[in-house]
């Protein structure tokens, strides 16, 4: 029997007044597949993340999760079983760490020992220390710690698909860098199915198996990153997947005259 698609998008479109947010978009996500949208802002990105979980409603169009229409399926369940993580955080200020990344598991009726076991095994994953963390407050926390709550969070109750809107572009480069690292190692081993909405091109090539990139409110190419960033493309999308190769040709020749150490 074939494993349907984790996400489909089915000639999708989103209609605001005179303007197409999101016009005829169809794209599949393979099951365990790491996808990132790039495009510029505006562009449709956020409205088609937006789409799978049902915080946006399609005007037009179908979006299947697991090969089911979402529409046939009562949003609040869908959401609970995909987890999502935003530039926003969202932690729950008055809750604990441990509250805060306990919410979905204890919604679904998991019981507390296990709720209690899950939320330290997954403190140690995103490399916080649970005898440290656990009773913090997120006004107690830096933003690249709060990022890694809101990891745990989306990942508490152990969903397939995780959902990810600029999770990282509000941080600092180096934490940036690790924590995108992290949840890649997560992905992988917990087989996830992960879209990503980024800015940044080259945070795009480093994580993701492929690359959609949205314009107008169209996919307008999409490929693995060295599909595009070699062959014949669009102007467009030829220099946008060509920065990183010049951030890193910049790079190398700082590093070939000796400028860096």
């Amino acid at each position: 029997m074939q494993v349907p698609p984790a996400i489909s998008f089915e000639d999708v479109s989103k209609t605001y007044g005179e303007g197409r947010a999101v016009n005829q978009v169809s794209m599949i996500v393979p099951q365990g597949e790491f996808l990132a949208i790039i495009g510029p802002s505006g562009s449709g990105k956020t409205t088609l993340l937006r789409f799978i979980n049902r915080l946006t409603e399609p005007t037009s169009g179908t979006v299947r999760v697991d090969g089911q229409d979402v529409r046939a399926v009562d949003a609040i369940a869908l959401r609970r079983r995909i987890g999502y993580v935003f530039q926003g955080i969202g932690l729950f200020p008055h809750m604990t760490v441990g509250e805060n990344i306990a919410i979905t598991p204890k919604l679904i009726g998991t019981n507390r020992l296990q709720i209690s076991t899950r939320v330290n095994e997954l403190l140690g994953l995103v490399r916080l220390e649970p005898a440290k963390y656990l009773n913090r407050f997120p006004h107690e926390l830096s933003g690249g710690e709060r990022q890694r709550v809101g990891v745990a969070r989306a990942i508490a109750a152990n969903p397939q698909i995780v959902l990810m809107d600029e999770p990282f572009g509000a941080l600092d480069p180096l934490t940036r860098d690790r924590l995108g690292q992290d949840y890649r190692a997560l992905h992988d081993e917990f087989h996830l199915t992960t879209v990503m909405i980024t800015h940044d091109t080259l945070e795009a090539v480093l994580l993701a198996d492929r690359i959609a990139v949205v314009r107008d409110g169209r996919v307008i190419d999409q490929g693995t990153p060295r599909a595009l960033m070699g062959g014949n493309r669009t102007d467009y999308v030829g220099e946008l997947m060509q920065t990183p190769r010049r951030q890193a040709e910049r790079l190398n020749k700082l590093i070939g005259r000796g400028t860096l150490p």
